[in-house]
């Protein structure tokens, strides 16, 4: 039996997702012991005397992002080497126990109160130094102790971030993790806080590449969720070339009505795209000159905060612990981008909007409003519009759409038309929006607008409309 489409409307996102795709553009900040030894990944027999960072400021990391636009960052409090960034009672290998002696993730969040910015947590579980690992009870009691440390010390967390990496302990064997403990520590002591990748709450994208889907769901099968597939997909060493992986073909759709109609159970589990800003993860000095191009940012920016997806964007600190002079200008660079491409709405102006169909109490006009206002069609309706015209002709470069999520996703096929010259011509098509869609129409000259629903689930609803 196929399923419905008030069966597929009915899978909504619970408020601690929606305030995480609120964020749009996150950042990553991979530090520690890998820093100093010019490695992606330690082996946790690392002398931590080499960690000595001679001007560590995490205001200027936060000062950093912050010009690019970016609203919350993740920290890495513990990498695969097993050595922690932060005041913990469980080991002696951290940074505490170093000449430096200074909770970095405490002034981490501190700098991010400074800043308004969110902070997340990313704590791998798995372990190289720790002795216990790979012994079961005993490992989880260790790692559900530092968990615990980081949920209750730090202030409020956004995220707490889980990869896939296990690999074997001293003893030969891998530790099966209790994840099911795991994140009901974070539920008890950050109900707020998403669980990210080896988690129910955020799903990878599936690469680090930055590629993005075509037409990117929300709603999806349950089946994605599941911690064995996230392993197996995830990168079991240090490889370059698995960086640079592409989406394979069977995965690049996952929510159409054609994937999903026999599906048993549906979820709410978004997108994010993790991609960093150097070849690398950790800081290489080799790699000073391999900075993303603006350009390159800016498309996978479009495609992926404009895709119904949230941007995670690494930037590794220098060893000394600073943001390098190279990522923090081309952070600067995006900001100014994403500022002034996006900044005056010209649906602000005295443009008039007309829908071909509405709700009782759902207007069209509610998608000027900038608040949990929605439009929404007709129930059932096989395909609807909206029509804007400006009072004088305008140069039009982007439109941004974005669905009402608290009523799932729905909208499955749309088009853009307009007025050129006297004849209304086809000048954008697209499949998903979902919580946000940039598109993209270079510049048309123009004085009326049409955006065409084609196909949707039960009917679209649009909560704000913006044309740049």
């Amino acid at each position: 039996m196929e399923l419905s489409v008030d069966k597929l409307v009915s899978i909504v996102p619970h408020n601690r997702q929606i305030e995480w795709q609120r964020l749009e553009f996150c950042a990553f900040f991979h530090y520690g012991i890998n820093s100093f030894t010019d490695c992606e990944w330690g082996t946790g027999t690392e002398d931590i005397s080499i960690f000595h960072p001679k001007n560590l400021d995490t205001d200027q990391w936060c000062e950093s992002i912050k010009k690019a636009g970016i609203r919350a960052c993740i920290i890495t409090a513990k990498h695969h080497d097993g050595f922690c960034l932060w005041n913990t009672g469980y080991t002696d290998y951290s940074v505490m126990h170093t000449s430096f002696k200074r909770d970095i993730v405490s002034e981490l969040a501190q700098s991010c109160v400074k800043y308004d910015l969110k902070l997340g947590i990313y704590l791998s579980p798995w372990d190289r130094h720790e002795k216990t690992y790979g012994q079961g009870k005993a490992y989880d009691d260790f790692f559900c102790g530092q968990l615990s440390e980081l949920m209750t010390n730090y202030g409020e967390i956004y995220s707490v971030w889980f990869d896939g990496a296990c690999g074997e302990g001293e003893n030969g064997k891998k530790q099966e993790y209790d994840w099911e403990r795991y994140y009901k520590i974070i539920r008890d002591f950050q109900p707020n806080a998403v669980i990210s990748i080896s988690g129910p709450d955020v799903r990878w994208c599936g690469n680090e590449a930055g590629e993005c889907r075509q037409a990117e769901w929300s709603v999806v099968p349950a089946k994605l969720f599941s911690n064995i597939k996230t392993a197996e997909k995830s990168q079991k060493e240090d490889d370059a070339v698995f960086r640079q992986k592409r989406l394979e073909p069977d995965e690049k759709d996952l929510g159409s009505r054609k994937v999903v109609k026999k599906e048993k159970k549906l979820i709410w589990y978004p997108a994010e795209i993790n991609v960093s800003i150097r070849p690398g993860w950790f800081y290489h000095k080799s790699e000073d000159d391999k900075i993303r191009s603006l350009e390159n940012l800016i498309d996978i920016y479009l495609n992926s905060v404009g895709g119904n997806g949230v941007m995670l964007l690494n930037i590794p600190p220098h060893p000394d612990g600073y943001i390098t002079r190279y990522d923090a200008a081309r952070l600067e660079e995006i900001g100014k981008f994403i500022s002034e491409e996006f900044s005056k709405n010209l649906l602000n102006s005295k443009a008039s909007i007309f829908a071909s169909s509405h709700q009782q109490g759902f207007p069209v006009e509610n998608v000027l409003k900038e608040d949990e206002s929605y439009w929404k069609a007709e129930d059932y309706c096989e395909e609807c519009s909206i029509k804007i015209e400006f009072p004088c002709a305008q140069t039009l470069k982007w439109i941004i759409l974005q669905e009402q999520i608290k009523c799932s996703q729905r909208i499955e096929r749309f088009e853009i038309w307009a007025d050129i010259e006297g004849k209304f011509e086809k000048v954008y098509s697209a499949l998903t929006v979902g919580y946000k869609k940039i598109c993209k129409l270079g510049k048309i000259h123009t004085k009326k607008i049409e955006i065409h629903i084609k196909e949707s689930r039960k009917c679209p609803t649009l909560k704000f409309l913006g044309i740049y």
